[in-house]
């Protein structure tokens, strides 16, 4: 080919070059003008699919890609959940505030009904509406000092107070069957007169002090190894209990003989008494138990009351059917504060042994479900104190006190819902009466003292104070490199 033809022919091939190089990359499909936005990336696109005509799996749903992990489902959640529950429930501090925000609940929402359930009852006694409030309140003060105090002593000063408690305790319910000592409050003589408008009932202490006096003699025979021989576990817990037991039933006050009993079992059981020894004691108690009752009218109507719906013949189970009756109107959140109806004289005792029934007609279900939660609160933390920790008093104390409030707990709830013959027993820290919620509290400020002695909870309690966290930081700060500044 001559020299000026293949120039011609490199000069056009340059130009159609030129041309393609110029033209836009619109394919033939898509003949027109282009949409707005970026159309060389948008055709580049549409050019480089595949020429078999496949089209791509779908994305999975929710936006997320083949490789992205997949979402925890309900159960993981609940899992989660569940573990950071039980960690949170596992610290260290956790039964030391259940027992000392179950106990300051209880016994403030206990003011709170007392108040509401008395009133009628001071204006039927040409009282003020409040005589029975300030009488518990004033009871209340004294046992949150009392409660402080026994939360700060050492364990060595509670074991030393066990035997002079005990001593002026029997000291003072034989002074109660003393003619001119001792008063009879509806049929028991268990009263000893202060002066004016107050009482002190000694055998509301008595239940304290066998208590600190059981588990020192406990752990003192434990530390000798005494406890392996039936004598050493019976020999003097058991009369000493039955010598406290008769001088409560001289009074006639069966109730807290029952309480007693439950706290002497308590500590049997602490122990590790053998099943045919516990089986024996307990098969005496019910014996006895069974021919009081028998030999008592009273206690027989009472016995036959239980799970009546009729005030029966001679109104003989009327507090107990009219505390029904409470409960019953109540229904899921109560009437109201203050808007009781059976506290209007149809409800003997509303502030005492049946101040459960009115909670229940005031704020309903929900309201003794909370009582009951708090309760159950105060119980748990008791057996856990006393499973955890390695002292044998701390261990029997702990479960003496648990089995005496739980105890006194179920058989008042028990006799107001009409599963239990009606005892006369005060519900623990709620009901009205100065002598029974000054011991009370000392015993719940006995298990904060306890709770605080674990060592786990102790170390926790120092890193709280505001001079070991001050000291902790600085040995941080002092420990930094220099150059960390």
């Amino acid at each position: 080919m001559p020299a000026d033809e293949s120039s011609a022919a490199s000069g056009t091939d340059r130009s159609r070059a030129g041309a393609a190089i110029s033209r836009p990359l619109t394919p033939p499909l898509l003949a027109g003008p282009l949409p707005a936005g970026p159309a060389p990336f948008a055709g580049l696109a549409l050019r480089s699919r595949p020429a078999t005509g496949s089209r791509r799996p779908p994305a999975p749903r929710g936006g997320r890609g083949a490789g992205t992990p997949p979402r925890p489902g309900r159960r993981a959640g609940v899992r989660q959940t569940y573990e950071r529950a039980r960690r949170a429930w596992d610290r260290p501090l956790t039964a030391y505030y259940l027992i000392l925000g179950a106990g300051l609940l209880i016994t403030v929402l206990g003011l709170v009904m007392v108040y509401s359930a008395s009133m009628i009852k001071a204006l039927e006694l040409s009282r003020p509406s409040t005589y029975f409030f300030r009488k518990q309140f004033i009871a209340a003060v004294i046992g949150a000092g009392l409660m402080m105090l026994a939360s700060r002593m050492p364990l060595k000063l509670h074991r030393a107070l066990a035997y002079p408690l005990l001593a002026g305790t029997v000291f003072l319910m034989v002074l109660v069957q003393v003619p001119g000592i001792g008063m009879s409050v509806n049929g028991n003589q268990n009263w000893i007169y202060l002066g004016g408008p107050f009482q002190l009932q000694p055998s509301e202490f008595g239940k304290l002090a066998l208590i600190l006096w059981g588990a020192d003699l406990l752990a003192r025979k434990q530390d000798k190894r005494l406890l392996a021989q039936w004598k050493h576990m019976l020999v003097p817990l058991v009369p000493v209990a039955f010598m406290l037991l008769g001088l409560i039933m001289l009074g006639g006050d069966m109730g807290t003989a029952i309480i007693l009993t439950a706290i002497l079992f308590g500590l049997l059981w602490l122990a590790g008494a053998p099943t045919r020894l516990f089986a024996g004691v307990l098969g005496f108690a019910v014996l006895i138990g069974f021919l009081l009752i028998k030999t008592s009218p009273n206690r027989m109507s009472r016995l036959s009351c239980i799970g009546a719906s009729e005030p029966g013949p001679g109104d003989s189970c009327w507090q107990a059917v009219h505390g029904i009756y409470a409960l019953a109107s109540g229904g899921w959140f109560g009437s109201g504060l203050g808007a009781s109806v059976e506290k209007w004289g149809q409800l003997p005792e509303p502030h005492t042994d049946f101040i459960f029934a009115i909670t229940g007609e005031e704020l309903g279900l929900a309201g003794t479900l909370s009582v009951l939660a708090l309760f159950a609160a105060l119980g748990y933390a008791g057996i856990r104190v006393a499973g955890r920790t390695e002292d044998p008093f701390v261990r029997y104390a702990a479960g003496g006190v648990t089995t005496w409030i739980t105890a006194q707990a179920v058989i008042n709830i028990g006799a107001v819902l009409g599963l239990l013959p009606i005892a006369g027993v005060p519900l623990p820290l709620f009901s009205y009466g100065g002598s029974a919620l000054l011991p009370t509290m000392f015993a719940v400020g006995l298990m904060i003292a306890f709770a605080r002695e674990d060592p786990a909870a102790r170390a926790a309690l120092a890193m709280r104070r505001p001079g070991v966290r001050w000291k902790t930081m600085r040995r941080r700060v002092m420990k930094r490199p220099s150059g960390e500044r």
